[in-house]
């Protein structure tokens, strides 16, 4: 999982966070005769003004500008004062307000990732300090002081913000530069108050916190007969080791099987809340998941489930995200924020596409090659079937053996970069170059990257390594996290204009990420040559995103019915969510994996600390399907460095000057279905 995303976060700061001022219309607003009054002065002074882009400029400052900041006549004078006419003067001031914004945004991610240092990485037991101060949001009082000094206004007015339906339609006319105006347009389009930003900063750390913190201990775990069927002590941390717990059993026998079954009736009982309060991260109990019952020293226990913790902390976020709706009149809720501001892709689009794959004919077609290859119907855990990735024929034993001699830990893995980019074909001056710019740590969570912002400063890689070395899990998440840092590198330090750094959302990092993470055992030197190898690697794209994309639907539908229900408790907002997961599941995954009624497409964690982010991982499978087709027989690295020096254009801008296409299902579909006929 990508943390942060360059300018992305940056631009958050424009779209995401809120205001609670009380004069959201402004005096300019009520008043369009000054507008004109300011654009007639800037005529009067430039016989060659630019009109759309002055008055573009004027209309938007105008519709920021409050009593505050002075009268009519102060706001006319301003403009005329601070208007760049002249096209190299212009591009003059966007240089040096580049330069700036990378010091700030690029210092404010350090000391957020600092303060956050002990929540996200494996340093100890967290106190109460640890919450206090990674709650503290550094950015808070960066758009007060822009507006309040009128940088913000200046901004505007010679940069002012586009559309995303003019962003497309401009698209190709647009020259690097432009591009650059146009992101630089994106950063000031409402206005923020510190103290409600800091509120979405505590909400937000308050819910990482509640996740990092929520494991699974698997040698606690007990069957029917009481049996201890995991032996590790090792950490679950839900959902993502519970669920990579499952992949990981395609390769072994009957109790592999039953492993599987237990991991899923936890998770289960996780999504309804009816998980006991005392087995969350705690090793003093023995715990049966199917049977709910909790043992200790032998001893049944009555033990008291969670109390709903898990949507009441839901319901926190949607509050802290709900508050900016009354102002940003582009993007009136946090959905819409998410998608057409974020994603930059309508929730409309983007639903459609899941709804077109999820029930295509292929998916039965893929399951019942599945079926034949397990020799068993199927079950709902097999959602997550593993089985299409070279790894699934070795067993997890032995990778993990080989795993953990190379990188015993964050220091040994962090010498080890420059080598595995080198496996992947960079020149060891590149793999050099790239690697000294990031920086390894033992993640607290399941892991993620965190970027830099600034050159000079480092990306952080972030897994867990167990004290006796790194298991597979965690080099295999190392290596999808390697992607986004990869990403992150490169669309820092080698990009022509600051102001383009990243990419179009992170749907793109995560295609990146899942494309390095592929490549796991060619790393190790224990890929197997195939001459199906594409094909499978088709049908496991295919399959996630049948996956992902039901879970995606089903977080797009709780906060649609969450804005439909805003003052929903708790315990309500859990029974709607269960509906929704169980009917989504009914329409496109129990005629395949049976079992009516599931309610396990609720399980991902994202859903908790990470608001509306789930959509980003099926559109990345689609982006890295794309990729991987185009970057067949070409050099990959040289590729991946000239793709992800492509910047934050639009995503089908993007997609165009990447791979010569725009994005959709079909290509993965297709893929699909002619991988199907090649294995029947």
């Amino acid at each position: 999982m990508k943390l942060t995303c360059a300018l992305a976060c940056a631009a958050a700061i424009a779209f995401a966070a809120c205001t609670n001022s009380k004069n959201n219309e402004t005096m300019i607003q009520k008043n369009p005769k000054v507008v004109q009054l300011a654009l007639d002065s800037l005529k009067a002074r430039y016989a060659d003004v630019d009109a759309a882009r002055s008055e573009k400029g004027i209309a938007q400052a105008a519709g920021l500008w409050s009593e505050k900041d002075g009268d009519e006549k102060t706001f006319v004078a301003f403009c005329a004062e601070n208007y760049v006419n002249d096209a190299s003067a212009r591009e003059a001031l966007f240089i040096n307000l580049s330069e700036k914004l990378e010091t700030l945004f690029g210092h404010f991610n350090s000391i957020d990732r600092g303060l956050k240092k002990r929540l996200n990485e494996d340093v100890g037991e967290l106190q109460k300090i640890d919450l206090d101060m990674g709650s503290y949001d550094v950015r808070a009082h960066f758009n007060d002081d822009m507006f309040a000094s009128k940088i913000a206004f200046s901004t505007i007015i010679n940069f002012p913000a586009y559309s995303l339906a003019e962003k497309q339609q401009l698209a190709q006319q647009w020259s690097r530069l432009q591009w650059g105006y146009a992101r630089l347009g994106d950063l000031f389009t409402s206005r923020i108050p510190a103290e409600v930003q800091q509120q979405l900063s505590n909400a937000n750390t308050a819910s990482e916190a509640y996740i990092s913190e929520y494991n699974i201990i698997a040698s606690c775990l007990r069957n029917e007969a009481n049996e201890q069927l995991f032996t590790s002590s090792r950490k679950l941390i839900s959902h993502w080791d519970l669920r990579d717990e499952i992949k990981a059993r395609y390769a072994g026998n009957m109790r592999d099987f039953e492993r599987q079954e237990m991991i899923y009736a936890a998770m289960k009982r996780i999504v309804t809340q009816q998980i006991p309060q005392v087995v969350i991260n705690s090793d003093r109990y023995t715990w049966n998941p199917v049977s709910n019952k909790v043992f200790e020293d032998g001893k049944e226990l009555a033990a008291t489930p969670e109390p709903d913790t898990r949507y009441q902390i839901f319901i926190n976020n949607f509050k802290a995200c709900k508050a900016v709706d009354p102002y940003t009149p582009q993007y009136p809720t946090y959905i819409s924020r998410s998608f057409d501001g974020s994603m930059e892709f309508s929730k409309e689009e983007v639903r459609n596409m899941f709804i077109q794959l999820v029930s295509s004919p292929q998916v039965k077609e893929v399951a019942t090659l599945i079926e034949q290859r397990l020799g068993r119907r199927l079950m709902p855990f097999d959602i997550w079937y593993d089985g299409f990735k070279q790894r699934s024929s070795i067993d997890n034993s032995v990778l993990t053996t080989k795993v953990s001699r190379l990188y015993a830990n964050a220091g040994a893995l962090e010498r080890g970069l420059p080598d595995i980019l080198r496996r992947l074909g960079f020149t060891p001056a590149d793999a050099q170059r790239i690697c000294s710019h990031i920086v390894v740590d033992a993640a607290r969570g399941s892991g993620h990257a965190w970027g830099a912002m600034m050159k000079g400063d480092k990306a952080h890689l972030r897994t867990r390594v167990p004290a006796n070395g790194m298991d597979y899990k965690g080099y295999n998440i190392a290596m999808h996290e390697l992607g986004h840092n990869v990403e992150q590198t490169i669309s820092l330090y080698d990009m022509d204009y600051y102001l383009l750094s990243g990419v179009p959302n992170t749907a793109f990092t995560e295609a990146l990420a899942f494309i390095f993470q592929k490549r796991d055992l060619e790393v190790l030197g224990m890929s197997q040559s195939d001459p199906l190898k594409n094909d499978l690697t088709a049908l496991d794209i295919f399959w996630n995103c049948y996956e992902i994309m039901g879970v995606s639907l089903v977080d797009m539908a709780a906060w649609e019915w969450l804005y439909a229900n805003p003052n929903a408790t708790p315990a309500q907002l859990k029974e709607n969510i269960i509906r929704i997961a169980r009917e989504i599941w009914n329409s496109y995954y129990e005629p395949v994996l049976g079992e009516k009624d599931s309610p396990i497409l609720a399980i991902y964690s994202h859903m908790i600390n990470a608001p509306l982010y789930l959509s980003n991982y099926p559109m990345g499978h689609l982006i890295e399907l794309q990729l991987e087709e185009y970057l067949q027989g070409k050099n990959f690295a040289s590729e991946v460095q000239r793709i992800f020096s492509l910047g934050r254009l639009t995503p089908q801008q993007w997609m165009k000057e990447a791979t010569g296409s725009e994005l959709s299902v079909e290509p993965t579909i297709k893929a699909a279905e002619a991988a199907v006929s090649k294995l029947k």
